[in-house]
């Protein structure tokens, strides 16, 4: 990671921390048994990437200072967090995933119990779109964009994006009783660009158009958004065959295990890591094409290639 991102990198988890914290909901709100299980999992750690994806992109189309762009587009990469943060939960549950460490401690239905685990994840899902529509009585045209970023992000956590992707991946593991499905590389590519991708591509998205990008460059922060999705994905696949529990902060070798299928599986664990290099190419490429090539963009997709949990 180079010093300017490692510096913008801080400053983001540090404010969508800060914020977060503000943002949700507690006692007497809401009772006191989901303020502790909603936080136990926001605030478990985790790299907070989307997040910073939002704010790096707001700040890399932006026209005026780019710290007006930074706080413009905060409450959506607050709201961005949350959802990942519930799909973590969802997905560490029995009837998904069935594991149970994540960012290094318990997973929280192995703390809480099933029920509410999954009250938890609900909860976090109806404050994220809360939280993106509180910016809605904004100056009109700040407010066009606010909505138009909840349709992206929307749109990218629902049955077309991230549920689609989780559902896929349920019948490829064989969990669907009575809807068989068998992955080819192009059905790989297809869940994982739904399940992971689809929300680090919103979260780009959402960015760009909070900061007021261009429609050029909004659609090149899309296309970049996808192949870091798609890269990221690769990379956790990888990770799961070389990491250890120790430094993934969660299960690793699980994906061998339940004979899931995997880039590594499919193509190896060499060809997955030129796989996973040439989606960095194409983001660059991209971005530089849309006059981007001095933003932090470049630097988050070459850290996302590079990173090791």
């Amino acid at each position: 990671m180079t010093d300017a991102l490692a510096a913008f990198a801080e400053r983001a988890r540090r404010e969508v921390d800060e914020a977060l914290d503000r943002w949700l909901p507690s006692p007497p709100a809401c009772p006191p048994l989901i303020s502790e299980a909603v936080r136990y999992s926001v605030f478990a750690g985790g790299k907070r990437l989307r997040p910073l994806l939002t704010l790096a992109s707001a700040g890399a189309v932006a026209s005026g200072a780019a710290s007006d762009a930074f706080h413009a587009a905060l409450p959506a990469a607050c709201a961005i967090e949350l959802i990942h943060t519930y799909s973590l939960i969802h997905d560490d549950l029995p009837a998904m995933d069935d594991d149970v460490l994540r960012r290094g401690r318990p997973t929280l239905h192995v703390v809480y119990g099933d029920g509410v685990a999954i009250l938890a994840g609900d909860a976090l899902q109806a404050e994220a779109f809360g939280l993106m529509a509180r910016g809605l009585s904004d100056a009109p045209h700040l407010a066009a964009r606010r909505l138009r970023a909840v349709q992206i992000v929307a749109e990218a956590a629902g049955a077309t994006g991230m549920v689609g992707g989780q559902a896929l991946d349920l019948q490829a593991a064989g969990q669907v009783n009575g809807h068989p499905l068998v992955l080819d590389a192009e059905g790989l590519r297809t869940m994982h660009e739904r399940k992971t991708g689809a929300l680090i591509r919103a979260a780009a998205w959402a960015g760009a158009v909070i900061g007021g990008g261009a429609p050029d460059q909004e659609a090149a922060i899309a296309r970049w958004g996808a192949e870091v999705g798609l890269a990221f994905q690769i990379v956790d696949d990888i990770l799961d065959v070389e990491g250890s529990a120790r430094s993934l902060g969660k299960t690793a070798g699980k994906d061998a295990a339940r004979d899931k299928p995997t880039y590594p599986s499919l193509f190896g664990l060499e060809r997955s890591r030129s796989m996973a290099a040439e989606c960095r190419d194409r983001a660059r490429a991209t971005i530089q094409g849309a006059g981007l090539a001095g933003s932090l963009l470049d630097d988050i997709a070459e850290w996302i290639i590079g990173r090791t949990n």
